[in-house]
């Protein structure tokens, strides 16, 4: 996934390390967010986060609408700000490359996030249907779930999860070391 040239996204300064805005930048993100929200519900419904994505990133409507609907937790068919705060954080990170290290650092959210069916464990169809969001793809996927579903149940549990993200962390390093 990546983002589009010239969208305000690009201008925003993320914070690499931690994997959020700045202060002043959520705000500028508050703003955007109520400019988009033309019903003035304090939401954007599908449509709307249709276009808004449509304009900044590259992805497909399928991946698109499939984005709304892990994002709208309640389906109530709207996000919020804080879901959309989410997102945004997460298309910096992708710009930046620093999706593992956003995983590590808020496993949680992204743990419910990858959930899509609320059973509070991560099947191998959720993980290769979300994957695109993190920029994790194809048979490498398969494999990195397998070996971090201890229980054999062919799920990932939170703590299974929470293993998988700090080996994440291990292999960027690993990798970061290797390239100097």
């Amino acid at each position: 996934m990546k983002l589009k040239k010239g969208a305000l996204l690009n201008y925003l300064d993320f914070d690499s390390v931690y994997c959020l805005l700045s202060l002043r930048n959520a705000k500028i993100l508050s703003d955007y967010f109520k400019l988009l929200d033309v019903h003035n519900r304090n939401t954007l419904n599908d449509i709307q986060f249709y276009h808004f994505m449509h304009h900044v990133t590259d992805l497909k409507k399928k991946e698109i609408m499939m984005t709304f609907d892990m994002l709208d937790w309640n389906a109530s068919g709207e996000i919020g700000f804080e879901q959309f705060y989410m997102l945004v954080c997460i298309l910096l990170c992708c710009e930046y490359h620093v999706e593992k290290n956003f995983i590590f650092r808020h496993s949680r959210p992204v743990f419910e996030l990858l959930d899509m069916d609320g059973g509070r464990t991560i099947s191998p169809a959720e993980f290769q249907a979300s994957g695109f969001l993190f920029n994790l793809k194809g048979h490498a996927l398969d494999k990195i779930f397998y070996e971090f579903d201890v229980s054999g149940d062919e799920h990932l549990n939170y703590k299974e999860f929470k293993m998988f993200t700090m080996a994440c962390i291990d292999m960027q390093e690993d990798t970061k070391k290797m390239r100097k």
